[in-house]
């Protein structure tokens, strides 16, 4: 008797139809035109207004006028916002198919806070006071969490309901930390207060530098995930016979999701509903298929994140709502709408 697969098990074992890899890889194609026209959107378009052809001046013609200092801020300032959108979405799509849970983000870990956590210390222990001196301390904040998240959960035998029990139980006792620290030291209470909301404001070169490696190592690597991140979500069984090595699989996710949203976090702050919401909206057009759901994620994360970043800027001039705040504003009725329909999709 023949068993129909289920469509995770499809998705890998049999290829699509040749229209529809055409329609995801011209729809890829579109995603980095969108991508292009966002970018260029960012650098020409802030707080203070500036004609096109200073801003053209700017970029290959710098003379160290205003206006190009400007725009050589904004530049940096979308580098910025390309690396940490693509990071957090690959992160995202990286940690919901590690978790097998759709609604799942780099937060569910404890990543986020353990970055958090690691800026108050150094802050109210360690009197840093440079965002080239968070960056560190950030990012192994953030590395450390991951690294007991995994060994809480069991390590070569996690399941996905334990890693993520184990990153909800860290996550709590980090919260629990850092409001302790912050309301008994106000120094840190106001050096945190802008940092915590997550923007790209301060971007700087040397900021880019410092994690660019981070997030090289680990887009590669979350890349590299797609097949047997697809194996495992046919479950641990059949995985297995399929030649998967779960240990290894779930061991490589954690260490991909760690560098990409640690060094996102260090970089600008955490930023919330990123890595949540785009690869969700993704697998809604793509399937379950990872060897898609990654580049999809990648480009569109980016997207989204300077996209906000251009709008956070127009609506207050001539001051500016960090890019935190504006993906919050958007995140939250989206995941309210998300989890509705997966409620109402189980009924």
């Amino acid at each position: 008797m023949l068993v129909d697969s289920p469509p995770e098990a499809s998705a890998e074992t049999a290829p699509a139809p040749p229209n529809r890899r055409a329609m995801r890889s011209a729809g890829l194609l579109v995603s980095v035109g969108v991508l292009v026209l966002v970018a260029v959107a960012s650098i020409a378009v802030g707080a203070k207004s500036m004609p096109l052809e200073h801003v053209w001046h700017g970029l290959f013609q710098d003379t160290g006028t205003y206006d190009d200092v400007v725009v050589a801020e904004r530049l940096s300032r979308t580098l910025l916002g390309l690396l940490v959108g693509v990071a957090l979405g690959l992160s995202g799509a990286v940690l919901q198919a590690l978790t097998r849970n759709p609604l799942a983000d780099p937060g569910l870990l404890g990543i986020n806070l353990g970055a958090s956590a690691a800026v108050v210390t150094a802050i109210s222990f360690f009197g840093v006071t440079s965002l080239s001196g968070y960056v560190w301390f950030a990012f192994f904040g953030a590395a450390a969490v991951g690294a007991l998240v995994y060994a809480l959960g069991g390590t070569r035998n996690a399941t996905p309901v334990q890693l993520a029990l184990a990153g909800t139980a860290l996550s709590a006792a980090l919260y629990g930390y850092l409001q302790a620290v912050m309301i008994m030291d106000d120094a840190a209470l106001n050096k945190m207060r802008f940092w915590t909301v997550g923007s790209l404001a301060s971007a700087k070169n040397e900021t880019i530098l410092q994690v660019l490696a981070f997030f090289v190592i680990g887009s590669v690597l979350a890349l590299g995930l797609a097949r047997p991140l697809n194996a495992m979500a046919m479950g641990d069984d059949t995985a297995r016979a399929l030649g998967a090595h779960l240990g290894r699989t779930r061991a490589l996710s954690m260490a991909a999701a760690t560098l990409l949203c640690g060094a996102a976090t260090a970089a600008c702050g955490p930023i919330m509903f990123v890595g949540l919401m785009v690869p969700h909206i993704v697998r809604s057009f793509t399937g379950p298929d990872m060897r898609w759901i990654l580049p999809y994620a990648a480009i569109l994360s980016p997207v989204l994140l300077l996209g906000a970043d251009v709008v956070g800027r127009i609506v207050a001039r001539p001051a500016e709502l960090q890019v935190g705040i504006i993906t919050a504003l958007i995140g939250a009725p989206v995941f309210i709408i998300l989890v509705r329909r997966r409620r109402l999709a189980q009924l």
